[in-house]
């Protein structure tokens, strides 16, 4: 069974009140420790013609994986991202994003993600570093939830 992960109002990946944002809604499901989401790329989000813009894979893989953290109670914050580019995701094709915890040494936490395709192809994989916020910082993220 799936839930639903925490949005953030202003979140250009997940903020429902973002006017020019993705509003997307993230769900972990607890059996696989994996968090997730679904996507259809718009046009205006698009690099080459008819081709997500790798900025916007990049941002799907972050928050992904930020989400899988956060569905622990941790909020963090990016600190090393790797994107590895597979074949391109099509404007209008309906994406999978997900991400999982590998690691959590000391007061980082390790993630990886995938984006899936329509036939289940891998269109990226990323990892990344996030750091526990701690303090003001734990306090001005704190700020940005509903």
């Amino acid at each position: 069974m799936s839930k639903k992960i925490v949005n953030y109002s202003g979140c250009f990946v997940c903020g429902q009140d973002n006017p020019v944002g993705l509003k997307l809604d993230f769900f972990y499901d607890e059996g696989k420790q994996l968090a997730w989401t679904e996507y259809q790329a718009e046009r205006q989000y698009q690099g080459y013609r008819d081709i997500v813009h790798g900025g916007i894979i990049s941002c799907l893989l972050d928050e992904v994986m930020v989400k899988a953290i956060m569905y622990e109670g941790v909020l963090a914050v990016t600190i090393k991202l790797t994107v590895e580019f597979k074949q391109p995701a099509r404007i209008g094709e309906k994406i999978r994003a997900e991400g999982w915890v590998t690691r959590r040494p000391g007061k980082a936490f390790v993630a990886e993600g995938r984006l899936i395709g329509k036939n289940g192809q891998i269109i990226a994989t990323g990892s990344g570093v996030y750091y526990r916020a701690e303090g003001e910082l734990a306090e001005q993220l704190a700020k940005s939830q509903p």
